[in-house]
């Protein structure tokens, strides 16, 4: 007697990522790098989609060194002091690009964020992360950092609707900022 089993089975309209047709003839022929140029800041942004969180454990200086040279983006946790990334910055400039600076909503956050921002100016990319991103205190906030810093790109999370985005980016926050959190 055949064994018939009864759990569901997985098929391709499962697949959370599916591959358009190609014209590619190898794996080899793929270009990951994307140019993404974001609503708000104006800002172009060249690499590889893929960002590490801020986590403490995670976005650190020496994971942004990691990813950093395979066009990988870090956002590196708020617990670093402002001497801590002028030293950084002053010793891989050429990571500065592929990373970002991140703030809570507290007032300490706000001023921290504000002092590493004005001590090293290369850095364009700002993350807000607060456990209640569709708050309206959230959205208040992101027009204070947007106000303050008009040309950075800000990166907004933890974002729970679709309507909240849309009040984000209205808000300051950019469009197109979309992440894998790596942990």
């Amino acid at each position: 007697m055949p064994n018939i089993i009864n759990e569901i089975k997985l098929d391709f309209k499962d697949v959370l990522l599916r591959p358009k047709r190609s014209t590619l003839r190898s794996r080899n022929d793929v270009n990951l790098f994307r140019n993404i140029t974001f609503r708000n800041s104006k800002q172009t942004y060249q690499g590889i989609p893929v960002m590490a969180s801020n986590m403490d454990t995670v976005g650190t200086f020496q994971m942004a060194k990691a990813l950093s040279k395979h066009g990988l983006f870090t956002a590196i946790h708020k617990y670093y002091s402002v001497e801590e990334w002028k030293n950084f910055a002053g010793e891989n400039p050429d990571c500065l690009h592929n990373i970002a600076a991140s703030a809570g909503m507290a007032e300490s956050d706000y001023h921290r964020l504000y002092d590493i921002l004005k001590a090293v100016p290369d850095i364009t990319f700002i993350c807000l992360d607060v456990a209640n991103g569709y708050s309206q205190h959230f959205v208040e906030y992101v027009r204070k950092v947007r106000a303050a810093f008009p040309s950075h790109t800000i990166i907004a999370g933890n974002v729970v609707t679709g309507e909240m985005v849309e009040e984000l980016i209205l808000s300051g926050a950019d469009k197109n900022t979309r992440t894998i959190h790596i942990s």
